[in-house]
């Protein structure tokens, strides 16, 4: 079956006929003898055609769906005189935009039509008119304003764009309080993988801004997408050759903060990995990690000068006739950051695992490739082809416990004369992410009332730690002059390797079918009616394998005999000769059912899908109502070690549901507009939440899947909102949104006696309300200067959101019937709910940009975004009768502000140079957790669980503990670009 669409779609792509693409004229009329004032009602027609149309109030015209092609533009308007405009071209698939100044007494020399041709999906304005003539509710942000912002990546990108926050704690994107697993992720309409097995989503981070022509996100659940999501679709469009022509090349370079202090700028730490056997962002290395035990370093080598440095190149042309289009565009960044701050893990309010100096090294080398080619066979044929290739190289050592004031294990005896050792950790990691992602997509016009479009994927993910080197020893002073090995477990000194290859193809084909299209004059009803009929198909595999090698000592009762004196030196006792002599020996994993001393899981997930659309316009009425049969199959199959007993098993978990949507958009008048949507949707299980598998962190916190009890969740989704259009390039909304969510997903603490994370249906409803409000506003516009025949002054605009929410959930109660116990409770302390993991009650995003007019413009942008507190990890309790007093309260991160902002100024017509700030306050990045400083007294209050919660029960004193504190460092970069 994985092959059928691929088959399917070359097929069609043989014997069909591609859709027309057309382009667009849009522009701005004005009245030069009343200081540029915007001209309304002034006709605007293509010569020697019938297609034309009239300005509105604000000057503004658009003349849509026109043939590509050379046109002369005549514009007219009673006691004017009349315009004509020869040579305008219009480009397939692009808007050109004719700016006419037009006087009742004087002609008009051509140097005053401004007249530029770019992307649609490019540009602000575009997408803007997109969005207002949408039925569904779709946002985006295009490459020209990414660029104004001083936007690096497709992840901070979606977080200018109205209910949308980034979680530096997780790394994930949250849609109107949702997280990572009720969202889902496209790249030009089909699925990509993520590059992190504790994820769903791909880190957005890995798509820099020069590789994107526009980020969209659905907030509104339309039948054509998977029914896979609950709050949102992310869609990327990959970039396209906006022009005849581009060359460019671009360097930047720049430092963090946090990097460059003393200290640290002098003796910044990066792994072995990093350090021999990477390079220019490649790790290679033939040795097996038994062979690494004594061929390679234990301990971390040290980078000079560690600078942020970036360069990219662009190059792409049309060829035969404008034909053929290409785009290839590459770049290679490196970056790096430190921080140190305050790391616990507290079980049921006491320390099991703490250090105040919990700091982290981190470099990211970063090559990104792309290749878009673009084929109009003729006027009714248009196929696409882009490959997509990211490598990300990203290498952390993590150390704690140099102060010698950790706190890691309980092994502490028989250290010798010494007395009560001192411990330290030390956790070198090198991630590799490849990720190939190649689609060919066709758009195709079969009848004159029938548009196919179909697309084909296929995506290669190998997101691998080959080499992860863990130590933990105890040593007797700070600073040390005795270090020893924590041999306990076996497992505490070791190299590890974690493989994952997933490999997916996708597709789908679409076919839309105009049956009605009855467009009348101003004042007379439309009529539009179309079809569209679809079928989509996915299917993803993946390899899974986790292989750890240990070093222990090999005598047992004379531990600790074999020291070095230096943490910097753990070469001292783990090398060739303590292996040779006896005194150290090899640890290995239980083999599983291959033969094979490793953990392994495989996964397959199957998605087909068939749906329906019908697309309905009368007059100011709008609607978009379809309905999606899908079918989701989901199969693990694991052997793992576990906890030291290995488990083996498989897991199959199979939906087939109808998904019904309906949007509805209400015309009020040209600037105004009401919306209201309702769907429903699925929020499917991840194989990592399914496979029993623990994932251990540098700190020591373990992360499992849950094999035996999740499944899936559902939600129903309804929206209203209110939008004005005051221009054509501006706008006012407010939106109410309501979210019912049926056994909602989290991520929380494991039951019983260790601090491990897992993934449980917690609740058996949870529900989201807010209400949004978004703003884009003209604060300046240039003006026309007549003395010098140029515009003047200063473009100047406010984007400003905010979203304020209620979120909240169940916490599941299900007791026995003699009600003495409970089959499955999820509540803790006092709690009978809670919020939603990763929801924010308040969050705030705003950009402030200017840009000068004329030539050689000058721009600045500020931009800024808040997300209130958010839970991190859902609680839990130790056992039934005791979950009032002995919890794990919840973890949450606290609210910050970031503040970013950006200076450019182009030079001639070919240089450009920008200085970037990022991060500019550099606030502390806070997860805090409550702790019952009363436990005793509870607990010796009644043994009777409901007196303890009653009335007259002791008062509960609830401390804060700080679990996880550090800052970024702000990062300033200076940035050249040449365009040929």
């Amino acid at each position: 079956m994985k092959y059928f669409l691929l088959i399917l779609t070359l097929a069609v792509s043989m014997q069909a006929v591609a859709q027309q693409t057309t382009g667009s004229i849009v522009g701005k009329l004005t009245d030069k003898e009343l200081n540029d004032e915007p001209l309304a009602f002034a006709n605007v027609l293509i010569k020697g055609t019938t297609m034309g149309t009239t300005s509105d109030f604000d000057g503004l015209y658009e003349i849509s769906s026109v043939e590509p092609g050379i046109y002369t533009l005549t514009y007219s308007y009673l006691g004017y005189e009349t315009v004509e405009i020869p040579n305008v071209e219009v480009i397939a698939g692009k808007v050109t935009s004719v700016n006419v100044p037009m006087s009742a007494s004087s002609g008009l020399a051509l140097d005053e039509v401004v007249i530029t041709t770019v992307a649609r999906k490019d540009s602000q304005t575009a997408l803007l008119l997109d969005q207002k003539r949408a039925v569904t509710v779709v946002e985006s942000i295009g490459a020209q304003e990414l660029g104004d912002l001083g936007i690096s990546d497709a992840k901070t990108a979606t977080t200018k764009i109205s209910g949308v926050t980034e979680s530096e704690a997780s790394g994930d994107i949250f849609v109107r309080g949702l997280g990572d697993r009720y969202l889902s992720t496209t790249l030009n309409g089909l699925p990509i993988p993520s590059d992190n097995v504790d994820r769903k989503n791909i880190n957005l981070g890995l798509f820099p801004t020069r590789v994107i022509q526009n980020i969209s996100i659905s907030k509104t659940y339309s039948a054509r997408t998977s029914a896979d999501q609950a709050s949102g679709n992310i869609d990327i469009a990959s970039r396209e050759l906006a022009g005849t022509s581009e060359l460019s090349i671009g360097v930047s370079g720049g430092l963090n903060t946090s990097v460059y202090q003393d200290g640290v700028n002098d003796n910044f730490l990066v792994s072995p990995n990093l350090d021999d056997e990477t390079t220019f962002g490649f790790y290679d290395s033939n040795r097996t990690l038994v062979q690494q035990l004594t061929e390679q370093s234990w301990d971390p080598a040290t980078k000079e000068n560690p600078l942020n440095y970036g360069l990219n190149l662009t190059f792409g042309k049309k060829l035969f006739d404008n034909k053929l289009s290409f785009i290839l565009t590459g770049s290679h960044n490196e970056s790096f950051r430190h921080n140190e701050g305050v790391y616990q893990i507290l079980e049921y309010g006491f320390v099991q695992v703490g250090a105040s100096d919990y700091t982290t090294y981190e470099s990211e080398i970063t090559n990104t490739g792309l290749l878009d080619l673009t084929y109009y066979i003729n006027d009714k044929n248009k196929i696409k082809s882009t490959t997509t290739f990211l490598n990300t190289l990203k290498d952390e050592v993590v150390e704690f416990g140099r102060n010698g004031e950790a706190q890691v294990s309980d092994d502490t005896g028989a250290f010798g004369s010494f007395g009560i050792p001192l411990e330290f950790v030390r956790d070198q990691n090198t991630k590799q992410t490849r990720l190939l992602v190649t689609q060919l997509l066709g758009e195709h016009k079969l009848f004159e009332n029938n548009q196919l479009t179909w697309a084909g994927g296929y995506n290669l993910l190998n997101a691998d730690e080959p080499n992860r080197i863990r130590n933990q020893v105890f040593f007797d002073a700070a600073p040390e002059t005795s270090v020893a090995l924590n041999s306990q477990g076996g497992f505490n000194q070791r190299k590890a390797a974690q493989l994952i290859e997933d490999i997916e193809y996708n597709g789908y084909i679409n076919d839309a079918i105009n049956i009605i299209n009855e467009e009348g004059e101003e004042g007379e009803s439309n009529k539009k009616f179309d079809a569209e009929l679809g079928v989509f198909y996915r299917n993803k595999e993946r390899d899974f394998s986790s292989e750890f090698v240990g070093v222990t000592e090999s005598n047992s009762v004379d531990r600790f005999s074999t020291r070095t004196n230096s943490l910097d030196n753990l070469n001292g006792i783990l090398n060739t000769q303590n292996f040779a002599n006896g005194s150290l020996q090899v640890v290995r994993l239980s083999a599983n059912s291959n033969g094979e001393t490793k953990d392994i899981y495989t996964g397959e997930y199957t998605s087909k899908a068939a749906y329906v659309n019908f697309n309905v316009q009368l007059n100011k009425i709008g609607i978009n109502t379809g309905i999606r049969f899908q079918k989701d199959e989901i199969f693990v199959s694991y052997d793992v070690g576990g906890s030291g007993t290995r488990i083996v098993g498989d897991t199959q978990q199979d939906y087939s549901n109808f998904y019904p949507s309906l949007n509805l958009k209400y015309s009020i008048n040209d600037k105004h507009a009401l919306r209201f949507a309702a769907s429903r949707t699925i929020t499917l299980p991840e194989f990592k939440e399914i496979a029993p598998f623990r994932y251990v962190a540098p700190s020591g916190q373990e992360v499992t899947g849950n094999a035996d009890n999740l499944t899936a969740s559902f939600t129903n989704n309804f929206d209203l909102k209110w939008e004005f259009f005051p221009t054509n390039d501006q706008l006012i909304s407010l939106a109410v949104f309501y979210k019912d969510i049926t056994d909602p997903i989290n991520r929380t603490t494991q039951r019983g006696g260790e601090s491990i994370w897992t993934y449980e249906n917690t609740g058996e409803k949870a529900e989201v309300y807010g209400i949004e409000l978004e703003s884009k506003i003209n604060l300046i516009k240039p003006t026309y200067d007549e003395v010098n025949d140029v515009d003047s002054g200063i473009d100047l605009s406010l984007v400003f959101n905010t979203t304020l929410m209620h979120h909240e959930q169940d916490l599941k109660l299900v007791l026995t019937e003699d009600g003495a116990s409970a089959t499955d409770f999820f509540r803790f302390g006092t709690n009978t709910s809670t919020g939603l993991q990763g929801a924010s009650d308040f969050i705030v995003n705003t950009n402030l940009n200017l840009k000068t007019a004329g030539e050689n413009p000058f721009g600045a942008s500020l931009n800024a975004n808040y997300a209130s507190d958010k839970i991190f990890v859902l609680g839990s309790a130790e056992g039934f009768n005791i979950y009032d007093y002995s919890y794990n309260d919840n973890i949450v991160e606290n609210g910050f502000v970031v503040l970013n902002g950006r200076l450019s100024k182009d030079i001639g017509k070919h240089w450009q140079l920008s200085l970037t700030g990022q991060n500019l306050l550099n606030p502390e990045i806070k997860r805090t957790q409550g702790v019952l400083d009363n436990r005793n007294e509870i607990r010796n209050f009644s043994s009777d669980i409901n007196e303890r919660l009653g009335p007259n029960a002791p008062q509960r004193i609830i401390r804060t503990e700080t679990v996880r504190s550090y800052k970024l460092g702000s990062t300033v970069s200076l940035g050249v670009t040449y365009n040929f």
